[in-house]
């Protein structure tokens, strides 16, 4: 047999074909050969051979190389067959195909490594009748298969041009085969030796593969390959088109580079770049700043980097945006304060009512400023419930002194990076809010209300209140230093005030530098000034009643105060107001008239029954309960303390939620009265015979402080005594075991809380006295102070 030199060429050049055709003029049917009954079968994994094609293969199982040996010293005839699975490393009689081709070997070489290489050629396809031995190797009878004559039809002859064109098509579209595999298809004239070399090499599964060998039909076979080649062709497109528009974004980026540095080139020839314009505008502003010695050398370093940098460079963005902010901040820029006190005066008295105190510091304050010109400005607090009006506060200080005004809420605020700011090279960094804020009203003497500065949160993330310590001190803040900024900034024109609802939530060193100025609650004469002053005018104006005219009397606010509110504020009030006004519009809209007056029993049918009653306190109360005055964040409260005893061993139960100051108290009170039982004729038997069991209604309410110690103590003597307490009389003071009084806080809060409630009298301690003496006159009257030295006072006063 005549062996063609493509066979043996060098390994560089068998790259692209690892199926090899032969000699196509021997005809593929093979039928001049002689085939014996029963043939070696040697097993192929991966791959299907065709009859004429020639496929060298590395044989490395002991039984294939057997089998191999044994058929080239014989005949050189071998059967082959595909395995079903080809990861099965040694496979069973049914894990091989029933269909296969007898191959003839060309020619075995023994590797250096011990392995064999063999090339077979295809001759004909068979079927395995049956295994005959499986050891040392399979052998099997085989039945030869006839093939059908080439059909002389013209539509033959144009699935075969068409198989060829198809495969033609692939071989370009695919970069790892070489052209040359085209010209072998094109000198390929045999129709089935094409149709089997082609499948040969076709990219397809094994199953598919056989189905090819298994078909007797030569035009079934063609059919099912062109169904193939069409499958493969289109995904040899896709790959291509995806190639090509990786390699075309490729491209397009090289040449935007590539043109970005021509154009670069193009206009330093030309005498400037488009960021000289940008540059020359910013030192044309930085001319007019009144900058430190620092800020401006900063500066002059900035400009110089953005000179050196192209605008597309990311680092560009960075110093371009942090030269802004230099240039945007008010260095130096200050507005005009109004020295007129008599104005500043006016203008804090129409927008608040009342408050005394922060009304004469802010004008002490404007005072020293005219009379020295330049002076630190305080770091004011504002501590009271809510609602009172401690932001809006803030507000009319800065319309009072023509400042302009900002505000900073830091309630939530977990990270310290929002008041000092982050470093500029993390990306998205910004300035602080203190920065952000100068920057945004361009003058740095405004004022900025830092609100609810005791509900700052403190995390892992950092702890904002200790970067507000530098912030809010006198002595630092004129050299504040921003990390964006990465300069010192002068923050001492700037007026901080602070609004908190509960001062001990204040870091202590924070607390230290703050001025505090205690807000307390509004009496109900001042509730209803403030509603007639602006809370009635606001809700007209909001519900479209401006110019309707209707009045609310002195008498029905008085009520909406008492009947519909407990607060120390004004925004229940305010809602309650809304609700009015609310359904006045609803009346005219509805019948196109409205009420000139607003009566009580308008009121009752718009609000419905009144939620709060005094009645409580009317009712005459058994031995051994007393009402005691407390304080909360969210102004002062009542409190009953209900005292009962009952038969047991002398024990003592608290309920009622209690905190420990608290339950200490009682221990003190009741020790006081076991040391004194005589003194106050009580049996002093009965303190081991009976169960003291002490109760404050509201459980779900946490209890704590040493301000209920005279009225656990008067609770419990009028248990023991049976006695009653006076009705009308409420109590707030700390004991001693000597039986002394002492002083408790938050009077102004409390005696407010007893004037709404309509408690008559009020027992304290005389150190008190000049807390009530703060408290305007008219919110108070009709209130009667009683001021204590010792317990048996108390219970002289308090005991009927």
């Amino acid at each position: 047999m005549k062996e063609p030199s493509l066979l043996f060429q060098g390994e560089d050049e068998m790259d692209f074909l690892p199926i090899i055709p032969l000699n196509e003029n021997e005809r593929d049917n093979g039928e001049d050969l002689v085939v014996p009954d029963e043939l070696p079968l040697l097993p192929l994994r991966n791959t299907v051979l065709f009859p004429g094609v020639v496929l060298p293969i590395t044989v490395g199982r002991d039984k294939s190389i057997k089998a191999v040996n044994d058929a080239y010293k014989a005949d050189k005839l071998v059967g082959v067959v595909a395995q079903k699975d080809s990861n099965v490393e040694d496979p069973t009689v049914n894990d091989l195909e029933d269909i296969g081709t007898v191959a003839r070997i060309v020619k075995l070489i023994k590797m250096p490594d011990g392995g064999t290489t063999v090339i077979i050629q295809g001759r004909r396809r068979f079927r395995v009748a049956g295994i005959v031995s499986e050891d040392p190797y399979f052998k099997a009878r085989v039945e030869l298969l006839t093939e059908d004559d080439t059909p002389k039809l013209e539509d033959f002859e144009a699935y075969v041009a068409n198989i060829k064109e198809l495969a033609t098509q692939i071989i370009q579209l695919s970069p790892n085969i070489p052209s040359e595999a085209s010209i072998i298809l094109k000198n390929i004239e045999n129709p089935s030796f094409l149709i089997h070399f082609i499948s040969s090499n076709l990219n397809t599964e094994l199953t598919e593969k056989q189905q090819l060998l298994k078909l007797d039909n030569i035009e079934a076979r063609a059919d099912l390959l062109m169904q193939l080649l069409q499958r493969e062709l289109q995904f040899a497109e896709l790959k291509n088109k995806v190639t090509t528009k990786t390699k075309t974004e490729l491209d397009k980026q090289q040449r935007e580079y590539f043109l970005n540095q021509q154009m670069k080139s193009i206009r330093e020839e030309l005498g400037g770049d488009s960021n000289d314009r940008e540059i020359k505008e910013m030192q044309k502003k930085a001319e007019t700043k009144k900058w430190t010695e620092a800020a401006r050398d900063m500066f002059r370093k900035g400009v110089e980097k953005l000179e050196r940098m192209h605008p597309s460079t990311p680092d560009y963005s960075v110093v371009y945006n942090h030269m802004d902010l230099l240039l945007d901040l008010p260095w130096g820029e200050y507005t005009d304060d109004i020295y007129d006190l008599k104005r500043a005066q006016k203008v804090l008295d129409k927008d608040h009512f009342g408050m005394k105190k922060v009304k004469e510091r802010i004008l002490e304050y404007l005072a020293v400023l005219k009379l020295k010109g330049d002076m630190k400005s305080p770091i004011l607090c504002f501590v009271g419930p809510p609602g009172i009006g401690k932001t809006s506060l803030g507000r009319s200080i800065a319309s009072a002194i023509q400042r302009k005004y900002v505000r900073i809420s830091l309630g939530g605020l977990h990270d310290e990076s929002e008041i000092r700011g982050h470093r500029k090279t993390y990306i998205g960094a910004m300035p602080g809010r203190i920065l952000q804020s100068l920057r945004k009203i361009k003058s740095s003497n405004p004022v900025i209300i830092l609100d609810e500065i005791d509900k700052v949160g403190n995390d892992f993330r950092g702890d904002p209140s200790s970067a507000l310590l530098e912030v809010l001190d006198p002595e630092q803040n004129n050299t504040f230093y921003d990390n964006y900024l990465e300069l010192e900034y002068d923050l001492s024109k700037v007026l901080f005030i602070a609004t908190a609802n509960n001062i001990n939530n204040i870091q202590p060193a924070l607390r230290d530098r703050l001025e505090i100025i205690e807000l307390g609650g509004y009496a109900v004469e001042e509730k209803m000034e403030i509603a007639k002053r602006h809370l009635v005018p606001k809700q007209k104006e909001a519900h479209g009643l401006k110019d309707f005219n209707f009045k609310i009397g002195d008498k029905v606010l008085e009520k909406v105060v008492q009947d519909y509110t407990r607060e120390s504020g004004v925004r229940e009030l305010d809602r309650q107001l809304a609700s009015i006004m609310r359904y006045e519009a609803k009346e005219y809209a509805m019948k196109e008239k409205i009420k000139t007056l607003v009566t009580a029993k308008d009121i009752e049918k718009i609000l419905g029954k009144p939620r709060y009653s005094n009645d409580l306190y009317k009712v005459a109360n058994m031995p051994g309960v007393a009402v005691g005055l407390a304080w909360t964040y969210v102004g002062g409260d009542i409190l009953f303390i209900e005292t009962s005893l009952s038969e047991g061993k002398g024990e003592l139960k608290l309920t009622g939620n209690l905190g420990n100051v608290m339950k200490e108290s009682a221990v003190t009170a009741l020790t006081y009265l076991q040391s004194n039982a005589k003194k106050f004729d009580i049996d002093p038997a009965i303190f081991e015979k009976r169960t003291i069991h002490i109760h404050l209604p509201e459980g779900a309410v946490p209890k704590d402080g040493p301000s209920a110690g005279i009225t656990l103590m008067t609770a419990m003597a009028s248990a023991f005594q049976g006695r009653k307490v006076k009705p009308y009389l409420a109590m707030s003071g700390e004991i001693t075991l000597r039986g002394q009084v002492l002083p408790v806080g938050g009077i102004k809060e409390k005696v407010l809380a007893a004037k709404r409630a309509g408690l008559k009298e009020i027992i304290l301690c005389w150190q008190n006295e000049r807390d009530v003496q703060e408290i305007d006159s008219d919110f108070i009257k009709g209130i009667k102070f009683h001021f204590v030295k010792t317990m048996q006072q108390v219970l002289e006063l308090a005991l009927v």
